[in-house]
């Protein structure tokens, strides 16, 4: 049955307090209307993806901005009046901020993962907390970019590693500024075909930060010599920023299909359109998860 009430969230967490003990806290909500304790969540804005919207929801019902890091999948169930609700959920780091109660939330505490298990109101939420518990809740991020629409290779008559992003591409590129960003995007990478680095350009241009050229990760060299791009991705890999890298779509399929071999990790199912994200996530340069956003950041949009 298809979802049609769409809704984010996150395991909001944050080390923990000294005085307290244990190695992190997570925050709970309180809902009077429910009466219950839960994550963070609510639904989408009309137009609005699921990871901006759960960066909106958290801001808004625990007053505290946050970093989003691995996705911890989605839970689903009936609504009166509507087929069915499905919630995405990401791990996210707390950043500054201060709670203030309202009407819809009137109270927000930490507790202790062991302590939030016992507390919360609803067996799909604790289900979500066990995802998020199976790794670290600190993760190195990396988003590996394929890059927006650039028309049809036949019809640009000069050498197709000039070829431009077309008007849709554009308005692609702008859109992944937002979601890029509520991961903590803070430097920039890509393949030198003009395309790719379009893509990411207003990335790089909100943040103050040049692209920095990765010609290994070009279909060309790609082709010449995957193990190289593959050594060069990881290298690509930071615990202190997270980078972004664009490339191109006879590159990151088989790349990401070596990758997650090597690392003994199974990949979710993706379509690789052009302006998709994958989202991967490391512990001590290993791969352990990769999360692919497709539709999910392009309201009813359609691959040519």
């Amino acid at each position: 049955m298809t979802a049609d009430i769409h809704a984010a969230g996150a395991v909001l967490w944050r080390p923990a307090r000294a005085a307290r003990g244990g190695e992190i806290e997570i925050a709970l909500v309180h809902r009077p209307k429910y009466r219950d304790w839960s994550l963070p969540k609510g639904k989408l804005e009309p137009g609005e993806s699921p990871v901006l919207a759960a960066v909106r929801e958290i801001t808004e019902e625990t007053g505290v901005r946050c970093v989003l890091g691995r996705y911890l999948g989605h839970v689903s169930y009936p609504v009166t009046g509507h087929k069915l609700k499905r919630v995405d959920y990401w791990a996210a780091e707390a950043g500054e901020g201060e709670f203030d109660p309202g009407d819809e939330i009137d109270d927000l505490v930490w507790h202790s993962p062991d302590k939030v298990m016992r507390e919360l109101s609803y067996p799909m939420d604790r289900q979500v907390l066990r995802t998020f518990g199976n790794l670290p809740p600190r993760t190195s991020t990396l988003l590996l970019v394929r890059h927006a629409k650039a028309g049809q290779r036949g019809k640009y008559a000069g050498p197709d590693r000039e070829r431009p992003l077309e008007p849709a591409g554009a308005e692609q590129a702008l859109t992944l500024v937002p979601n890029l960003l509520a991961f903590g995007a803070r430097q920039v990478f890509s393949a030198d075909p003009v395309r790719c680095v379009q893509t990411v350009a207003p990335l790089a241009g909100s943040l103050g930060v040049e692209v920095g050229l990765e010609p290994a990760l070009s279909e060309d060299a790609y082709a010449a010599d995957p193990a190289a791009a593959l050594t060069r991705i990881r290298e690509l890999v930071s615990d202190s920023a997270v980078r972004v890298v664009c490339s191109q779509g006879k590159v990151i399929p088989h790349l990401m299909r070596e990758w997650a071999a090597a690392d003994g990790l199974t990949l979710p199912p993706a379509r690789n359109r052009k302006g998709s994200v994958w989202v991967l996530s490391f512990v001590d340069g290993r791969m352990v998860a990769a999360d692919h956003l497709d539709r999910r950041l392009y309201v009813d949009d359609t691959e040519e």
